[in-house]
């Protein structure tokens, strides 16, 4: 479980999360491929082979955001939303 105050996650609900800010504008190849800049990578200590989970929100039926969440911020969600109700359910 993970410790209260630390490693605590800047990623939440809409409206919660203050910390969002446009970083840099990055364009699409004819491949397909996108690249993130140096600069970015180095800020999120990204490294090669790090993976990460494409979110994406839906508004009209049309997706209009996408955001990349790594994979062990991901699982830590995921523990913090299921953890209580597996909890709540094992206790009935």
């Amino acid at each position: 479980m993970a410790k209260k105050g630390k490693n605590k996650s800047c990623c939440g609900p809409v409206g919660k999360m203050g910390c969002c800010q446009v970083e840099s504008l990055i364009s699409v190849d004819e491949r397909g491929q996108m690249v993130l800049p140096k600069e970015i990578r180095e800020k999120a200590k990204i490294k090669p082979g790090d993976k990460f989970a494409v979110i994406s929100w839906k508004k009209d039926g049309e997706i209009c955001c996408i955001s990349l969440v790594s994979a062990g911020e991901l699982g830590q969600m995921v523990k913090g939303l299921l953890g209580p109700m597996a909890r709540e359910i094992l206790q009935k």
